[in-house]
């Protein structure tokens, strides 16, 4: 039997049930989609956590204060001595440290103008502006200190220079955050959000003056940001010894931001694949599908089957042929439901413009790919049952 002649039997035997062939179509199609779809909200989803922590760089250590048990039964928590800005100078100080961002957090409430509102303040020095590639649309960022004291500035970002002044140019006007006097030195452009926390509705003081406005006598963490010339782990030791040999003990916590990204991809991946495999209960139904069509197909077309085997056909081109059927009745369904993906995720784009989608072109192969297999799967027992049906018998029924 020609390849010609195959391909012939198996879209005549599709057309011959059109309305039973489009049901069985539309199983597989719908479960190819769901698959697709869940994916492609996965991936967005993982590239848009991803991506809004990259954003600060992913050659980042980030130091923060903790405590050591002591001896005793149970051991005793011995209070920690808190990191300084001293400590965060020292590290500036490191070989192959490009930029040092000490951080203390809060919240107050800010006035200008007969506005007041309570917002987020972040206490931080000069270097935060390049570590977290912060570009200005107005003014400039805070400057270094002086002396170690940091004249009486303030940055604000973006909505919240918006929210405060309106369209007026907020440079060089006072505010009062948490009580204190401060001058307007920059907005910030818009940064976004990160995981929740508005980047852009924050005030950015001195981080020397973040420690009398809440009466703090050390630092929430310290990022350290480190070039690309001495390995992760290496830059981590040295950070280590430089603290342990201030501090006389190890009495503080270091991640990297590195472990971090990686551990996230992992979980969000594992994440992504749970959301498939729910897409992928649809798929076992179009698969059930297959296999009910192509096992009636078989018991009604027992008669041509004989005929085929009698004219000279083998089993195994008998085989081939039950299989083919099912593979091409798999795979246009795959087709259709790539196309109602596309559908789906224009809609989706359209209506919901901020949802994280990513549909690659890996994944559609991908998808296709799936629907062979699941055509392949699904038709290889009925193909089976088919090719050792005996000639006479078969002309016989």
């Amino acid at each position: 039997m020609r390849w010609r002649d195959g391909l012939g039997l198996c879209g005549s035997a599709l057309s011959s049930q059109p309305m039973r062939s489009l049901l069985t179509l539309l199983g597989v199609a719908i479960g190819i989609a769901a698959v697709a779809l869940l994916t492609a909200m996965g991936e967005g989803l993982r590239e848009r956590v991803l991506d809004s922590f990259a954003q600060f760089g992913t050659r980042v250590v980030t130091v923060r204060p903790g405590t050591l048990p002591t001896g005793g039964i149970g051991g005793i928590l011995a209070s920690a001595r808190p990191l300084t800005i001293a400590d965060a100078d020292a590290l500036g100080r490191l070989a192959h440290a490009e930029a040092v961002v000490p951080i203390i957090q809060g919240n107050g409430d800010i006035q200008a103008g007969g506005r007041q509102r309570r917002v987020d303040i972040l206490g931080s020095g000069s270097q935060l502006a390049a570590a977290w590639r912060v570009h200005m649309a107005q003014g400039q960022f805070l400057p270094p200190s002086r002396d170690g004291r940091t004249p009486p500035y303030v940055v604000l970002g973006s909505k919240l220079g918006v929210e405060l002044f309106g369209s007026a140019n907020p440079v060089g006007q006072r505010v009062r955050v948490g009580g204190m006097s401060f001058r307007v030195i920059g907005v910030m452009a818009s940064k976004g959000n990160l995981l929740g926390f508005d980047l852009d509705d924050i005030a950015y003081i001195p981080v020397d003056w973040a420690e009398n406005l809440f009466n703090r006598e050390g630092l929430v963490k310290i990022h350290v940001l480190f070039d690309d010339s001495v390995p992760a782990e290496a830059f981590a030791a040295t950070v280590r010894r430089l603290l342990v040999e201030r501090h006389g003990r190890e009495d503080f916590r270091m991640t990297s931001q590195g472990d971090l990204l990686g551990s996230l991809n992992r979980i969000l991946a594992a994440i992504t694949l749970g959301i498939a495999a729910l897409g992928g209960i649809s798929l076992l139904v179009g698969a059930v599908g297959i296999l009910t069509i192509m096992t009636t197909t078989v018991g009604e077309r027992t008669a041509e089957i004989g005929l085929l085997r009698a004219v000279g056909a083998a089993p195994r081109q008998v085989l081939a042929l039950f299989l083919a059927e099912a593979t091409l009745l798999s795979l246009l369904g795959g087709v259709l439901g790539l196309v109602m993906v596309g559908i789906l995720l224009g809609a989706l784009h359209w209506l919901v413009p901020g949802l994280p989608l990513r549909l690659s072109p890996p994944l559609v192969l991908l998808a296709l790919l799936l629907s062979v297999l699941v055509g392949i799967a699904a038709g290889l027992a009925p193909a089976r049952r088919a090719a050792k049906l005996h000639p006479v018998d078969a002309l016989r029924l």
